[in-house]
């Protein structure tokens, strides 16, 4: 390892998942939430968070990739998936401080998140949250998210800054 990938890596946590063979299902007990989630491979810690009405199953072409270098951990969000609903409402808030209540179950220090439509909704919500356990976010397909940014002066696609859609022209 040379220096600038331990600096890069200083503080953070290389939880490994279960040995090859193992099963990697497991359910995390938290904020009154039976939370499936699966670990795949080690190395720096990336949790992926599916898309609406999904579960981890949409990134199982992902996996065998992303477990080669990095220790994956995939988790079903509230009533999506093996983890069942419970009485409160669905909102990317409280599913953020569930993932976040994850990271802490499974001793990761800081995580890189990756979520795709709902879960790059609740992946944003977890950055801002909790700055201190997100070292770096991957938002696919968040719905609303360029309009957002724009609003609050965020630099974004041309067309953002006026430029009209033109249909019919690359």
């Amino acid at each position: 390892m040379d220096a600038s990938t331990s600096d890069l890596q200083a503080g953070l946590s290389f939880t490994a998942a279960p040995p090859a063979g193992q099963p990697t299902g497991r359910y995390a007990d938290v904020n009154g939430l039976h939370l499936y989630y699966e670990r795949h491979g080690s190395g720096l810690p990336l949790v992926l968070l599916h898309g609406g009405l999904g579960s981890t199953s949409m990134f199982s072409g992902l996996l065998p990739p992303l477990a080669a270098a990095r220790h994956v951990i995939a988790a079903d969000l509230q009533a999506h998936g093996r983890t069942a609903d419970i009485d409160r409402p669905l909102r990317y808030e409280l599913m953020a401080d569930d993932v976040a209540a994850l990271i802490d179950q499974l001793g990761c220090e800081q995580v890189d998140l990756m979520g795709y439509s709902l879960g790059a909704g609740v992946a944003l919500r977890a950055a801002i949250q909790h700055p201190g356990r997100v070292r770096k976010l991957v938002l696919i397909s968040r719905c609303g998210l360029g309009s957002l940014l724009w609003r609050r002066g965020f630099p974004t696609h041309p067309r953002r800054q006026g430029e009209g859609v033109r249909g019919g022209q690359s």
